[in-house]
């Protein structure tokens, strides 16, 4: 596939087939927001310090295959842990009660102390609109901004995730401060998602 195209940076830039782009918003807060209340009594957050990349991956796929997520898909097992446990990295499930079923997925990267990213956030489809998310919010603004260290903490979404991401962030205390785009290879046609994953973003291949 084309490895590099001229991009118009005032109109219409074609993608050759099999690829697919995204506009990337990045966001950021250089301080603890106010608190948002949020009463999940039956959730509870667990630190994944010895991840089992099938566990990983499943939960990973539950809640990204219908936002295009593959950035943890594509790599070896031991490539796949490797990343998870690196050092600065720390990586929480989202349980249904204590040691239930997990429902969501946090990770924050402390790589930079000063500069942490919410690297991952999400949560099952079944558990979108009902306060789970506020509540996993707060715990990771929690973890975050309780470290004496922390100056900045970002995120980035883009137009494949879910519409109420960038709300929702927003909605959280970041501030948009940045934009990208970014193009990849269709994660469908290499199979590393399923074909009807994303129906919000037509997969386009050539004849």
């Amino acid at each position: 596939m084309t490895s590099s195209i001229t991009v118009d940076l005032s109109g219409y830039t074609d993608l050759p087939a099999g690829k697919v782009a995204t506009i990337v918003t990045y966001l950021e807060m250089h301080a603890r927001p106010l608190a948002r209340r949020a009463e999940r009594p039956d959730l509870s957050l667990e630190r994944i310090e010895h991840p089992d990349p099938t566990e990983y991956r499943a939960l990973f796929r539950r809640i990204g295959d219908e936002w295009l997520w593959f950035g943890r898909l594509t790599g070896s097992d031991a490539d796949l842990v490797a990343d998870l446990t690196r050092p600065g990295h720390e990586v929480y499930f989202c349980r249904k009660g204590r040691g239930g079923e997990p429902v969501g997925l946090l990770e924050l990267d402390f790589g930079d102390p000063a500069n942490v990213e919410l690297a991952y956030f999400g949560l099952v489809a079944e558990e979108i609109g009902n306060g789970a998310g506020r509540w996993l919010m707060n715990e990771a603004l929690s973890q975050v901004w309780s470290r004496p260290q922390t100056k900045r903490l970002f995120v980035h979404t883009c137009t494949a995730d879910s519409p109420q991401a960038l709300g929702f962030y927003r909605a959280s205390g970041f501030t948009p401060y940045k934009r990208a785009i970014e193009i990849a290879d269709d994660p469908r046609l290499a199979g590393v998602l399923p074909r009807e994953a994303a129906g919000h973003v037509p997969v386009i291949e050539s004849e």
